[in-house]
């Protein structure tokens, strides 16, 4: 066996413990942002993640995949731990069954400005409070195919590198720039940006008002889909955009929404360069 591949024999065994007892928090690290970890799940994922040069730090794999799924990953990984094990004890070790059975755990990268991330950006989300992982990652998924330049949260959303968030994602979380942002409207207001929150107000416009054409830089606004966004957010922001809809229906998950958002105005600014 290849000396960088370790069978597991114990769930107690040393350096295992990064998939297994530590929780996201832990992960992260917030105390020592430089040693922060993140899990990334399935082979398609893990390679997304190493295409956009993320650092992999130590797999774990089924021993049916050494030769198999996670025989490409192992080669491009170099020289790292390897752990391995019958699907049975992974399972045992993560509390989970593994999708595609590899995880692969990696270096978190530095956390970037706001500035940084929004260099050249015309269209943005600002994900604001949204906490649960697969809404984050069907989020990012969609701004990743509809054009949108760049993600920011707020930090009481969930973390993008999530393990459920990263996977739901398909690995969109490492191909669209993102960061955190404390005060989204006046920081993007600074920079260049108008912002349009989305949200149901008796001063909403719809979607596909005419005037959204027209604004070069424009941050899009997404909040809960129970509390939505905070009032004070709605009362700063450039513009308050519904979405119409039918049946008196009067919201959509916010991930669902973000999608009809981002394609309606991806559409308008394709139109706009046409005409250019």
């Amino acid at each position: 066996m290849n000396p960088d591949i370790i069978e597991i024999t114990s769930l107690d065994q040393t350096g295992v413990n990064v998939f297994s007892r530590l929780t996201e928090a832990q992960l992260r690290n917030r105390t020592e942002p430089s040693k922060g970890i993140f899990i990334a799940e399935s082979p398609k994922v893990i390679h997304v993640a190493l295409d956009a040069g993320y650092e992999p730090t130590a797999l774990l794999c089924e021993r049916r995949h050494i030769e198999g799924d996670a025989k490409t990953i192992i080669e491009r990984c170099g020289d790292i731990p390897i752990y391995t094990g019958t699907r049975e004890l992974l399972e045992q070790l993560t509390g989970y069954t593994l999708t595609r059975g590899v995880l692969c755990a990696m270096r978190r990268p530095q956390e970037r400005s706001v500035e940084e991330v929004t260099a050249g950006a015309r269209r943005v989300v600002v994900i604001d409070s949204v906490v649960d992982t697969t809404n984050i990652g069907a989020i990012f998924r969609s701004a990743a195919a509809l054009g949108i330049d760049a993600v920011l949260l707020t930090r009481s959303s969930c973390d993008p590198l999530n393990r459920r968030a990263v996977r739901v994602s398909m690995g969109s979380v490492f191909l669209v720039p993102w960061t955190w942002v404390d005060d989204p409207v006046d920081s993007l207001s600074a920079i260049g940006f108008q912002t349009a929150a989305m949200a149901l107000s008796d001063d909403s416009i719809p979607l596909d008002a005419p005037v959204l054409k027209t604004i070069p830089r424009l941050a899009i606004i997404m909040g809960t889909e129970g509390d939505g966004l905070p009032h004070s957010t709605i009362a700063k922001a450039d513009y308050v955009v519904r979405i119409p809809m039918s049946h008196h229906v009067d919201s959509l998950n916010v991930a669902a929404a973000a999608a009809v958002a981002f394609w309606e105005l991806r559409q308008a600014l394709q139109r706009k360069e046409c005409n250019m």
